[in-house]
């Protein structure tokens, strides 16, 4: 059998390719590879254009084909045609023909190989292409370098350049999928693509193609990428070894779930490792992250960082740096979403699907975005609801009210701003208008009764606010030594770790010092006092600051706001100097992290 007989199309009843011609082709192909001299060389190029022409009626008869199998059956020898004339020097020394070929080969690359034919030819198509873009010691890479007068490593990174750039050029394609799966379609390549891209990852030349793979829109059942490729992009990412733009980092973390979970596990250490920085330079760290603006764009990353934030929750009810970070990330987010374009938004119950969603609204909405005079009312109102739905666990035997009062809690900690307002109109109100505000501040440290009794939280909650009252009320003279010791048995109930009411408590303790119409010395006194004796500067500081971090949203009665902002930063300085005469706490940042990179996987 003939050569020409092999590579014959079995008499199709319309042939896309005249017998002759490809003939012709495959005698020239083999004829070029045989020799090197002056005259194969003025030979292929005085045929070069028509060899294009055929190149591209090669092209179009291989992608309408069925599969792989069905065109390597009606051309045995097609791999052998391609093979030829990707090893000579001065076809793929030029960028049509080298276009042209790689796009051959791609079209005969399967997505996924149904037997051994397939197999074989993807294993042959992958060391092609790796072949042409890497140094090895080929007789035919160094004619073909000889013959371009380049050297090695030159010609080495031009071929990846220009195949980057084919490939992408393919990546880029509209999708053609026309709903038959007997049919091809521009789609087909792209995880082919992606597995050629894996030893690339870290390549910068490869950086164009990495983005239009991530970035080129999901909108077809073939155009799923390599799950290898998308493991060696997080790998090289986490280990900084690659360098991606901001959109491409996006389009990572919505393929990559393990990318994603890593990125959050990494802002949740950094930020609990370093509880002592301003919240400004906490807030510019979780934005410049680029996750919430990820989150804003990708509900399904959304999903996922709230998901890693109930983790973290449950495993630290009452710890205010992670409550501080969960609202900070929240804030953010909901900035991103509001920059987003009218047409790029989504409704907020598709992010909040968990939520009650009568609570939804009211509590997203920002204290800036309503009148003062309508707080108090908002706030009784949350406290009347939250109140309902808490009566509901108690009453129920099932999962689902603890799920519930849990899920309404979370909202409440993403949008924790609300509870500066209930702190100060708390420590402004006179003791008869202070039960549905002390409600809603406690059930925000003692959402369930998990561990602890809701109900002997809320008569603590009362003993100190009596306590308060009392010793904020003194305008001269000694404090009352016996409200003092009795506030300081109530914050160390728990010495070695703060329990959720004495947070609650010390969260009622700087509420007073910040907001109460008392002197400054004297409100000092009072907060270094018992925090001193208690052993809870820290955690004062902490409080501290997430109070700042509310009140810079516009949570705070216009009137009072220069003075509040002032008794802050001198009570933080307090704190500051009480705290350098202390040993360092113990960085529970990274014990916390793994414990819940453990929980998710």
């Amino acid at each position: 059998m003939s050569q020409l007989q092999s590579l014959n199309l079995h008499q199709t009843s319309e042939p896309l390719l005249d017998v002759q011609e490809m003939q012709f082709w495959l005698d020239k192909a083999v004829a070029w590879g045989q020799a090197d001299s002056p005259d194969t060389q003025k030979d292929s190029c005085l045929h070069f254009r028509r060899l294009i022409e055929f190149l591209q009626q090669l092209l179009t008869h291989i992608n309408n084909m069925s599969s792989t199998t069905e065109s390597m059956k009606r051309m045995p020898f097609l791999g052998q045609f391609l093979g030829r004339l990707c090893w000579n020097s001065c076809i793929i020394a030029d960028d049509t023909s080298r276009r042209l070929l790689f796009q051959c080969l791609w079209g005969l690359y399967s997505e996924q190989p149904g037997n051994a034919v397939e197999r074989k030819a993807n294993q042959w198509i992958r060391k092609v292409l790796c072949q042409l873009a890497t140094e090895v010691d080929d007789v035919a890479v160094q004619e073909l370098n000889k013959s371009m007068g380049l050297p090695p490593e030159e010609y080495h990174l031009k071929v990846l350049r220009k195949m980057v750039a084919l490939l992408q050029e393919n990546v880029g394609m509209s999708c053609n999928f026309s709903g038959n799966t007997n049919e091809r379609c521009s789609c087909d390549s792209i995880l082919a693509t992606s597995e050629a891209c894996v030893p690339l990852v870290s390549c910068p030349e490869a950086a164009p193609l990495i983005g239009a793979l991530l970035q080129r829109p999901a909108t077809c059942v073939r155009a799923h990428l390599s799950e290898d490729f998308l493991d060696a992009l997080s790998s090289a990412y986490s280990s900084q070894g690659l360098s991606l733009e901001e959109p491409a980092i996006v389009s990572l973390w919505y393929h990559s779930l393990s990318s994603l979970e890593e990125a959050m596990l990494s802002l949740l250490e950094s930020v609990l490792a370093d509880t002592g920085s301003p919240l400004q330079k906490l807030e510019e760290r979780i934005a410049q992250s680029v996750l919430p603006k990820a989150c804003a764009q990708h509900c399904s990353i959304f999903l996922v960082a709230s998901d890693i934030f109930r983790s973290v929750l449950k495993q630290t009810e009452g710890n205010e740096s992670v409550k501080s970070l969960i609202q900070i990330f929240t804030s953010c987010f909901l900035r991103e979403m509001a920059a987003l374009q009218p047409q790029k938004c989504i409704s907020l119950k598709a992010f909040f699907p968990q939520s009650p969603q009568r609570l939804l609204v009211p509590l997203l909405t920002l204290p800036s975005e309503m009148p003062q005079k309508a707080w108090r009312h908002h706030l009784n109102w949350l406290s009347s609801s939250l109140q309902r739905l808490a009566e509901e666990e108690d009453s129920s035997s099932s999962t689902r009210g603890n799920h519930k009062v849990f899920e309404a809690w979370f909202l409440l900690v993403q949008c924790s701003q609300w509870m500066q307002v209930t702190l100060q109109l708390l420590v402004m109100s006179v003791p008869e208008d202070c039960g549905p505000l002390l409600w809603l501040l406690t059930f925000y440290h003692h959402p369930t009764n998990r561990g602890h009794n809701k109900a002997l939280q809320l008569t603590r909650a009362r003993e100190a606010l009596d306590h308060l009252l009392s010793l904020f009320s003194v305008l001269a003279g000694p404090l009352p030594f016996d409200r003092l010791q009795s506030l300081v048995t109530l914050l160390s109930s728990q010495p070695q770790q703060p329990s959720p009411s004495s947070l609650l408590i010390l969260n009622l303790l700087v509420g007073f010092a910040v907001f109460f119409q008392q002197s400054l010395n004297k409100s000092t006194e009072i907060l270094q006092t018992v925090v001193d004796q208690s052993g809870l500067v820290d955690e004062a500081a902490c409080v501290l600051r997430s109070l700042e971090l509310r009140l810079n949203e516009g949570s705070c009665l216009s009137g009072d706001a220069n003075r509040v902002h002032l008794r802050i930063e001198a009570l933080q300085n307090t704190l500051t100097h009480m705290h350098a005469g202390r040993s360092p706490a113990v960085n529970q940042a990274r014990t916390l992290t793994h414990s819940i990179a453990g929980e998710s996987t």
